[in-house]
C-alpha cells in the first residue's frame, strides 16, 4: 500500500509506456507521460491516409498479429475497459500457403491438437508431416531448451528437419515471429516462442487478428484509462536528457526542467544513450552502450488497392518469397476480413532483404505481380502505400546480451521490448517489461516511503 502518492515520470507513450503508466496509476502514484510524437503507440501506431477515390482510411505503420499466449496484453485489455473480442479476431492456428499447404490446429486438448494438425495437414509430404511432430515432441520432451545457442537454421539441420518443411513452415514462422533471417536467428528464442505458442494450452496457439487499427486497441483504452485516473499525456513533449537528484530525478525538456520522485524510461534503445550516457560512473556507461549495440531489423507493410472487392482463401496467408525473381512479399492479409476496406490487402516484408534496394513505386509493382501470381488476384491495382519501420525490432540473434529493467538508481528503470526477456521484440513483451518496471519503481518508492 503507498503511503502517499508520488510523481512519476513516463519517458515514451509507447505500448511499454503505456502499460507502465497504468500499473503506477494503480497504486495511487500521479503520472505525467512524455513523447515527442503527438500521437501515442510509439512503432505500433496507425496514421491517416486518403486512397484516390476512396474514404479516408487509418493504416497501421505496419500489419500486426498476436496470438493467445499474449496474456498480458488480453489482461490489461480488459483491465483499462476493453473486451479483446471487440477489437481482435481469435482463429486456431491456420498456416495456408501459396503452394497449397494447409494446415489447421485441431480442436483436441493440448498438444494433440498441434499433432493432429500436423498429420492432417494438406500440400506437405508424409515424411515432412512426420518431422514437424517429431521436432515438436522432443523440443516439448528438453523442456524448450537447448545447450549452447546457436541459430535456427542450424538447429533445424541438427534436427533433420527436410529442406521443403524448413522452407515452408519453419523459415516463415521464424522470421514472422522473431523478425530475423533463420541463418541468424536465435534458436533459443524461437523455442521460447513455441514453447508458449505451440507447446502451451489449445488456444496460446490461436491468431489473434485486429480488427481496427493498432491505436485503437491498448493505447486508445490505456489513454482514457490514464486521463480517467488522473495522469496527464505531455504529447510533442521530447525529453533531451535525465539527470539524478538528491531525492529523485529531473528531465530537460527543450525550454523548461522538470523534477519527479521516479522515472521509467520507456524509449527505442537507441535512445537510452542521450538519455542517461552523461550520468557518471561505469555502471551507467555499460548500460548506455550495451543500449546502444543492438542491431536493428526493418517490417516494410505494402497496402494495395483494388478496382473491385477481393475474395481470398483466408484472412491471412505466407506467400513464396523468391527474391531472385522480384517476389519480396512474405505474408498476406485479406483487409476485408479485418475491418478494412474490402479492395485492399496488406503484404507483409520482414526482416533485412534484397527488398530494402528497390524503389518504393518498383517495389509495389513487384509486390502486386507476385499477388497475381501466387494468389490469383486479377483485379486492376488502382493505388498503394508502402510503409517501413527502419527500426521495428532487435535482432534476435544468439547470445544476445539485454538489459535487466532495472538501472544503477533505484529512482529510474527501464522498459523496453529489448529489456532481458525469453521474448524477441514483441508487443507483449513491451507490455510485460512495463509492468515489470512500474513494480520495481513502486516498491523502490513504498520502501522510501517507509
Amino acid at each position: 500500500m503507498v503511503t502517499r502518492a508520488r510523481t512519476i515520470a513516463v519517458v515514451g507513450a509507447g505500448w511499454a509506456g503505456l502499460s507502465a503508466a497504468v500499473r503506477l496509476v494503480d497504486a495511487g502514484h500521479r503520472v505525467t507521460v512524455f513523447d515527442a510524437a503527438r500521437d501515442v503507440g510509439g512503432r505500433a501506431r496507425a496514421f491517416n491516409w486518403q486512397p484516390p477515390q476512396m474514404p479516408p482510411e487509418r493504416l497501421d505503420n505496419g500489419q500486426h498479429i498476436m496470438i493467445g499466449a499474449y496474456r498480458e496484453m488480453l489482461e490489461l485489455l480488459r483491465h483499462v475497459g476493453c473486451p479483446p473480442e471487440t477489437v481482435l479476431r481469435r482463429e486456431p492456428l491456420t498456416l495456408i500457403d501459396s503452394r497449397g499447404l494447409h494446415f489447421k490446429a485441431g480442436r483436441l486438448f493440448a498438444p494433440l491438437h498441434l499433432l493432429s494438425g500436423m498429420l492432417f495437414a494438406r500440400g506437405l509430404t508424409l515424411a515432412d508431416r512426420l518431422a514437424m511432430a517429431r521436432l515438436m515432441m522432443r523440443a516439448r520432451r528438453a523442456h524448450f531448451r537447448i545447450g549452447a545457442d546457436r541459430s535456427v537454421e542450424a538447429w533445424l539441420l541438427e534436427q533433420r528437419q527436410p529442406a521443403s518443411l524448413i522452407a515452408r513452415v519453419w523459415a516463415p514462422l521464424c522470421v514472422a515471429a522473431l523478425n530475423t533471417p533463420m541463418h541468424i536467428a536465435s534458436a533459443q528464442i524461437f523455442l521460447n516462442v513455441l514453447r508458449d505458442s505451440l507447446g502451451a494450452e489449445r488456444g496460446a496457439s490461436d491468431f489473434l487478428l485486429p480488427t481496427t487499427p493498432l491505436d485503437q486497441i491498448v493505447p486508445a483504452h490505456a489513454t482514457r484509462y490514464l486521463q480517467a485516473h488522473g495522469a496527464t499525456l505531455a504529447l510533442g513533449q521530447l525529453v533531451e536528457r535525465i539527470d539524478l537528484t538528491d531525492t529523485g530525478v529531473s528531465i530537460r525538456l527543450r525550454e523548461e526542467e522538470m523534477r519527479f520522485d521516479g522515472l521509467i524510461a520507456a524509449v527505442a534503445a537507441h535512445r537510452i544513450k542521450a538519455l542517461i550516457g552523461h550520468l557518471p560512473g561505469t555502471a551507467w556507461a555499460k548500460l548506455a552502450t550495451l543500449c546502444d549495440g543492438f542491431h536493428w531489423q526493418p517490417i516494410t507493410t505494402i497496402y494495395l488497392y483494388y478496382d473491385e472487392a477481393l475474395a481470398l482463401p483466408a484472412a491471412m496467408m505466407a506467400l513464396e518469397e523468391k527474391p531472385l525473381e522480384g517476389a519480396f512479399g512474405q505474408w498476406l492479409f485479406a483487409r476485408g476480413a479485418l475491418g478494412g476496406n474490402p479492395r485492399s490487402v496488406a503484404v507483409v516484408i520482414s526482416a533485412e532483404g534484397r527488398h530494402r534496394d528497390v524503389d518504393g513505386a518498383e517495389l509495389e509493382r513487384m509486390v502486386a505481380r507476385q499477388l497475381r501470381n501466387q494468389a490469383g488476384i486479377t483485379a486492376h491495382l488502382v493505388a498503394a502505400q508502402t510503409v517501413t519501420e527502419k527500426r521495428a525490432t532487435f535482432a534476435a540473434v544468439p547470445g544476445l546480451l539485454r538489459p535487466n529493467n532495472q538501472t544503477p538508481s533505484p529512482h529510474i528503470a527501464l522498459a523496453g521490448d529489448y529489456t532481458e526477456s525469453d521474448y524477441p521484440a514483441t508487443l507483449e513483451g513491451a507490455l510485460r517489461s512495463g509492468r515489470i518496471a512500474a513494480g520495481l519503481l513502486v516498491k523502490t518508492l513504498r520502501q522510501g516511503s517507509d
